[in-house]
C-alpha cells in the first residue's frame, strides 16, 4: 500500500497563533529560548499580495501551513499532518500552494520517508499528493525522488517545475537531474527541454527553463536555451579561478551574473550572451564584500521585477539587504527605515500587486527576526510575529564588526558579541570558529550560539579567517591548503588582538567550533597551548586523511568528485601533501593536548563519521583526564532535535563556567 499522509485543516485565530512575547523579569534566559524550534517562519506573499502564507507551530506541535487573508486578517490552517511537519512551500498561483514535509520530532537516522510533494488551495480545498514518500511505486503519483526546483516561476498557472534526481547504482552520489513540468491539480508531469545531463537549471522571468549547467569531470559547463536549442555558453575548470555565477534573468531576457571583472571582489553585472562577456560597469557592487545574491525574503528570487522592470536586487554582505534601482522603491525603503530605526529592514514586494501590502522582515544584533506588514497607502505597520518570542532584546549582547591584522598582514574580518551590561575589559573570551571552511561564516545579526554564550557573560569572537567566502578572491584563495597552518594562525591572531585591545582576559580564553571549527579547536589546543585554556569540539574532523578513506563504522557523504578533484586542490593531496597532512592532523598530535576538552558527535553522522571522534578520544584520553565525551546516538552532522541542542549547550555552559567562568 502506498504511504500517504492525511491532510488536516482548520481555522486559527491570528492572536492565538502568534502571541507577542510578554516582558519578563531580567532572569537569565534559559537555553530553550535560544535553541527551541522557531514558532513562526518563512512568510510569503501571494502574487497579488492579498494573502500571506506561513509556517506556524505551538510548543510540542507540528509545523502547519497557514494562510492569512490580509483584507480581514483572518487565518486558515490549510495543511497539517499528525506524523510530519510542513517544510518548504511556495505559491503556485494566487489560489494554490505547493509544499513538502519534514519531521522535526525525529533525529537524522530515524527519518524514514522522503519529503514528498503536495498541493492545496489557499482555503484548504483541492488537496493532492503529488509524489510518494517511501520506496514504493504507484502510477497515480511520482516516485519519491522528485523534488521542487525551488524557483517560483511566473506563478500564473497550476504548474510548477520539479527535478527528478538520478543516483549512481549505490545511491551514494547524484549523477544528474531531469527537469519536469508538473500540474499540481491533475498530477500530470511532462519532461521539459534540457541539454542532456544537467546538474541544475535557472528559470527566466516567464517561468521557463533558460539556463542549465553540468559538471563533467573537472569541467563546469553552462548552457543557454535559445528557442528550442540548448547551446554551450561557457566552460571552465571546476575548481579554477573563473568567477561566473548566474543570478537570474531580467524581464527583457538579460542575464545577470555575479562576476569578478576589475576588482578582487565580485559584483553583479549584465551579461551579453551573444558576445559572451560582462558589461563594463557593475550594476551592484560593494567595496569590502563580494556580491552574494540573497534568495530569501519570501520570494526565492534575488532579482525583484515589478511592472516588467527590474527594480531591485537582494544581496547578502555584512547584513541582508536590497539594492533598489528605482526612486519609488528607494522612497519606500526610507519610509520603513524611519518607522523601524536601528533595524535591518528587508522589504518583499508581491509579484503582481493588487493591494497595498508589502512584507517587512526586520532584525538587529539583539533582535531575532520579526515579520511585519506595511501598507503603502496609509503608512500603517502591522506586526505579524516574531521568530523567537522568548528572547528579550534588553538581555542580548551588542555586536561589532571589526578587522584585525594577521601576522602576515592579511586583514581578517570578525564579529564580536559582547555580554550585556559588562564593561568591555578583561572579559572571558570564547573564540567561535565557523565550519565549512570555505563558506561565508557569520554576519552582523542575532545569532543563537553567540548570544547564548554572551548571555552567560562571555565575549564571543567569530573570525572570518582566510578561506572564508564573501571577502574577495584573495581572501578566499589564501586559505587553500592552509588547514592547521595560516588559517589557524588567523584564529589565534584574533584572540591575541582581543587581548591587546584590553577586551579579553588572557587567562580565560576557550576555542570552540563544529565540523571544520571542531578541527580548528583541536589544532588550536595543539598549536597554541598557552593561549587557549580549554576547547569545545562538536562533529569535528580529527584527521584529514580520514575524510578521504572514510571509516569502518560509517560511509562518508562527501562526494567522490569532491574527494577526487576539490579536496586535493583546496585541502591537500593525500600523496603529494602527505607530510603536511600528518603535521596538521589533530589525531597524530593528540598527546600534546593537555587542556580540558569537551567533544560531542552524532552517532549517525555521515559527513564526519563518529569514528573521527572515537579514534581521537582513544588517543587523547591516554594523556588527558579532563575530556568530556557526548554522543547523540541518532543525530547526524549537528543537532536536529531541540532537546539535544538544549542539552548540548547546557553542557557547554557548565564546561565554560568550570574552566574560564567568573569565580
Amino acid at each position: 500500500m502506498m504511504p500517504s499522509r492525511l491532510l488536516r485543516t482548520g481555522a486559527l485565530l491570528l492572536a492565538c497563533a502568534w502571541p507577542l512575547a510578554a516582558v519578563r523579569a531580567a532572569a537569565l534566559p534559559p537555553a530553550s529560548a535560544f535553541f527551541e524550534n522557531s514558532s513562526f517562519s518563512t512568510p510569503k506573499l501571494s502574487p497579488s499580495g492579498r494573502y500571506l502564507a506561513t509556517l506556524v507551530s505551538q510548543p510540542g506541535q507540528r509545523y502547519r501551513l497557514s494562510v492569512v487573508n490580509l483584507e480581514d486578517m483572518s487565518v486558515k490552517v490549510v495543511a497539517m499532518f499528525e506524523d510530519a511537519d510542513v517544510g518548504y512551500f511556495d505559491w503556485v498561483n494566487d489560489q494554490r500552494l505547493v509544499f513538502n514535509t519534514t519531521d522535526s520530532k525525529v533525529s537524522f537516522s530515524d527519518e524514514r520517508l522522503a519529503p514528498g510533494l503536495y498541493a492545496v488551495n489557499r482555503d484548504g480545498t483541492g488537496y493532492r499528493q503529488l509524489t510518494n514518500v517511501g520506496f514504493y511505486h504507484n502510477d497515480r503519483v511520482l516516485d519519491w525522488n522528485h523534488f521542487l526546483l525551488g524557483q517560483p516561476g511566473k506563478q500564473d498557472s497550476d504548474e510548477v517545475y520539479v527535478v527528478k534526481t538520478m543516483y549512481n547504482a549505490a545511491y551514494t552520489e547524484v549523477t544528474n537531474h531531469v527537469l519536469l513540468r508538473l500540474n499540481t491539480v491533475t498530477g500530470r508531469a511532462v519532461t521539459a527541454s534540457s541539454p542532456g545531463q544537467a546538474s541544475g537549471f535557472l528559470l527566466d522571468q516567464e517561468g521557463e527553463p533558460r539556463l542549465a549547467y553540468n559538471d563533467i569531470g573537472n569541467r563546469h559547463v553552462v548552457y543557454l536555451r535559445e528557442g528550442e536549442s540548448w547551446n554551450k555558453l561557457l566552460e571552465s575548470e571546476l575548481y579554477g579561478t573563473t568567477t561566473f555565477n548566474p543570478v537570474g534573468f531580467g524581464p527583457d531576457g538579460t542575464l545577470y551574473v555575479s562576476a569578478r571583472r576589475h576588482s578582487d571582489k565580485t559584483a553583479l553585472y549584465r551579461y551579453d550572451t551573444a558576445k559572451q562577456q560582462t558589461a563594463a560597469e557593475p550594476l551592484v557592487g560593494m567595496d569590502d564584500y563580494d556580491f552574494l545574491p540573497d534568495f530569501g525574503g519570501g520570494d526565492d528570487d534575488s532579482l525583484i521585477v515589478r511592472d516588467n522592470k527590474l527594480v531591485g536586487v537582494r544581496y547578502s554582505a555584512d547584513v541582508h539587504g536590497v539594492a533598489w534601482l528605482d526612486a519609488k522603491s528607494k522612497a519606500l525603503q526610507d519610509k520603513v527605515d524611519q518607522l523601524l530605526p536601528g533595524l535591518v529592514n528587508v522589504i518583499t514586494l508581491p509579484r503582481r500587486p493588487a493591494v497595498p501590502w508589502v512584507l517587512v522582515s526586520s532584525y538587529s544584533d539583539v533582535q531575532p527576526l520579526v515579520h511585519l506588514l506595511y501598507n503603502t497607502e496609509n503608512g500603517k505597520l502591522t506586526k505579524v510575529s516574531a521568530s523567537r518570542n522568548a528572547i528579550q532584546s534588553a538581555q542580548m549582547g551588542r555586536q561589532e564588526l571589526v578587522r584585525y591584522k594577521a601576522r602576515d598582514g592579511l586583514s581578517i574580518p570578525a564579529v564580536i558579541t559582547y555580554p550585556r551590561g559588562a564593561p568591555r575589559k578583561n572579559l572571558p573570551l570564547v573564540v567561535l570558529v565557523h565550519g565549512g571552511p570555505y563558506v561565508h561564516g557569520t554576519d552582523w545579526g542575532w545569532n543563537a550560539d553567540a548570544q547564548f554564550l554572551a548571555s552567560r557573560g562571555y565575549m564571543v569572537l567569530e573570525p572570518a579567517y582566510r578561506g572564508s567566502t564573501g571577502y574577495g578572491w584573495k581572501h578566499f584563495r589564501a586559505g587553500w591548503k592552509q588547514w592547521g597552518l595560516k588559517m589557524q594562525d588567523d584564529i589565534a591572531d584574533g584572540a591575541r588582538w582581543a587581548i591587546a585591545q584590553g577586551y579579553a582576559d588572557s587567562k580565560r580564553i576557550c576555542i570552540a567550533g563544529a565540523s571544520y571549527g571542531g578541527y580548528a579547536t583541536l589544532m588550536g589546543l595543539v598549536n597554541d597551548p598557552d593561549l587557549y585554556k580549554c576547547g569545545i569540539n562538536w562533529v569535528g574532523v580529527t584527521d584529514i586523511n580520514l575524510m578521504y578513506t572514510g571509516a569502518w563504522s560509517a560511509k562518508s557523504d562527501l562526494s567522490d568528485r569532491w574527494k577526487a578533484m576539490g579536496m586535493p586542490v583546496m585541502i591537500g593531496d593525500p600523496v603529494k601533501d602527505a607530510a603536511q597532512l600528518k603535521a596538521t592532523s589533530p589525531l597524530e598530535q593528540a598527546a600534546r593536548i593537555k587542556q580540558p576538552l569537551l567533544m560531542a558527535y552524532g552517532g549517525d553522522d555521515q559527513r564526519v563519521p563518529i569514528y573521527h571522534g572515537e579514534k581521537f578520544l582513544s588517543a587523547v584520553k591516554a594523556v588527558n583526564p579532563n575530556v568530556e565525551w557526548i554522543v547523540y546516538e541518532k543525530e547526524g552532522h549537528g543537532w536536529r532535535l531541540p532537546e539535544n541542542r538544549i542539552d548540548f549547550w547546557g553542557r557547554v555552559e557548565r564546561f565554560l563556567q568550570k574552566n574560564i567562568g567568573t569565580p
